[in-house]
């Protein structure tokens, strides 16, 4: 009676099965192998895209640029002079320019007529606004410039355009590779969230 009740006890479950042990770990689970217990993987190390910073930074987002507030800040402020670049080379952005530059100009004829009103005669009238005949209202015209700034967020170089590379849009190979570097991780993260999403749209959905 003994022996049969020993040998049902080293007898397996027959819906366990054997299970693995280890000296300190316990039972191997059979997710490590295939990974579906694993959370999410991280974001890997990268460079912050600004130029003269290039600190690599694990991000927290997947399309994290830069590796700091004050990187992003300095980035951002060089957008927004970019921005103002381009609409000053626009019709409307040179004709608010000429308009701005005759208020200044008035403005600067007012003060220099009210300084020799005062060291001359202080019971004068105050000068009108119309500006001297020596200065002409409106914008110079300007000359045509041949160089071009680079493209990459923070760099302040500027460079020619050659025959050879008519749309060149970077001052250094660097640059190129480094903005390229962050547009193509940009388009595969998208393209990975689409394939998902068409993934979980496309799977049946189970019924009660």
């Amino acid at each position: 009676m003994k022996r049969r009740l020993g040998a049902e006890r080293r007898t397996p479950h027959p819906r366990l099965g054997r299970r693995k042990f280890t000296a300190s770990l316990g039972p191997i689970p059979a997710c490590r192998k295939s990974g579906a217990c694993q959370g999410a993987r991280r974001p890997r190390r990268r460079r912050c895209l600004l130029k003269g910073c290039e600190k690599p930074f694990r991000p927290t987002q997947p399309q994290t640029r830069y590796c700091s507030p004050e990187c992003r800040a300095a980035a951002r402020r060089w957008r927004s002079r970019r921005a103002s670049q381009r609409y000053r080379q626009t019709h409307d952005g040179r004709v608010k320019r000429q308009a701005q530059s005759r208020q200044y100009r008035c403005r600067c004829g007012q003060r220099r007529l009210a300084a020799e009103a005062q060291a001359t005669l202080p019971e004068a009238s105050e000068p009108s606004c119309a500006s001297p005949a020596r200065s002409p209202e409106g914008q110079r015209p300007a000359s045509e410039c041949t160089l071009f700034r680079c493209e990459r967020p923070g760099c302040q170089e500027w460079f020619p355009r050659t025959g050879r590379s008519p749309c060149q849009r970077f001052c250094s190979p660097s640059c190129r590779q480094a903005l390229r570097r962050v547009i193509e991780r940009e388009r595969r993260w998208q393209q990975r969230a689409e394939r998902a999403r068409r993934q979980s749209t496309a799977m049946p959905s189970r019924g009660p």
